[in-house]
């Protein structure tokens, strides 16, 4: 097999590392493996360029022939799966968000880990949301780890950044009421009407939910805990609540 690259001190394989490990560099990121780069094609991205050591091929793709060693380099986990794509960012902010009838909206505050974003874009997909919104959160979407916990979702599902104050405001103007996960509260899960159009709300994995957030919010639930924990992972909760809106307007 000729290979058109075969050091991994390649200039474009240290580049494709950087990507592949999460780097903000020219609007782009890497998709590692046959399974997500197939879903982000299926969604309609458009890779920029594509690099394979033979051993995965995907119909209609061309590729970039990378000896073995060198893509396992590029790769996030040091040992690649046989194909890397880079696509394009996409960049989403509130005003792309196009609510459902009725709307359901997951929303999570101050996220620290990207598998537990990559886990709540999974969420999402699942029970068909509209929309993620991150409020105060660095976390990236494309971050590999993101990227493999949400396996695909991240292609599917619209994400877009925002302020508590600009999230409040965008609710509102939808006429979605904000529902807040915070383990104090009086009324359980099961009390509350999720039926219509709500936004879910959780908070960051080790602080919980800020002042504002709680403010911001139209109702607070707790999730009932029976053990000595006093709270489940961010991902977790919200997959709590995005299924009990979905039972409750199946009911």
């Amino acid at each position: 097999m000729d290979f058109e690259i075969t050091s991994p001190g390649n200039p474009r394989i240290k580049r494709l590392a950087r990507l592949c490990r999460g780097e903000r560099e020219e609007g782009l990121f890497a998709v590692e493996g046959r399974r997500l780069v197939e879903r982000a094609l299926a969604a309609g991205y458009e890779p920029v360029e594509v690099y394979g050591d033979g051993s995965v091929a995907v119909p209609g793709l061309e590729m970039t022939l990378v000896a073995t060693e060198a893509l396992d380099r590029a790769s996030y986990r040091d040992r690649s799966e046989g194909l890397i794509a880079v696509f394009p960012r996409r960049e989403r902010r509130l005003d792309d968000l196009r609510p459902g009838s009725p709307p359901l909206v997951l929303l999570a505050e101050g996220l620290e880990k990207p598998g537990n974003l990559g886990a709540i874009l999974r969420t999402a997909d699942a029970v068909g949301a509209d929309a993620v919104i991150t409020l105060s959160t660095e976390v990236d979407v494309f971050n590999p780890n993101a990227l493999r916990a949400s396996t695909g979702a991240v292609f599917t599902v619209p994400v877009a950044p925002a302020t508590v104050t600009e999230a409040r405001e965008w609710l509102t103007a939808h006429g979605i009421t904000l529902v807040a996960a915070d383990p104090g509260a009086a009324v359980e899960l099961w009390e509350a009407d999720l039926s219509g159009g709500v936004g879910l709300l959780v908070g960051a994995e080790d602080e919980g939910l800020t002042g504002g957030a709680r403010s911001a919010a139209d109702l607070l639930v707790s999730i009932p805990m029976a053990g000595t924990a006093d709270s489940l992972n961010a991902s977790v909760a919200m997959a709590v609540l995005a299924y009990e809106a979905v039972r409750q307007r199946r009911s």
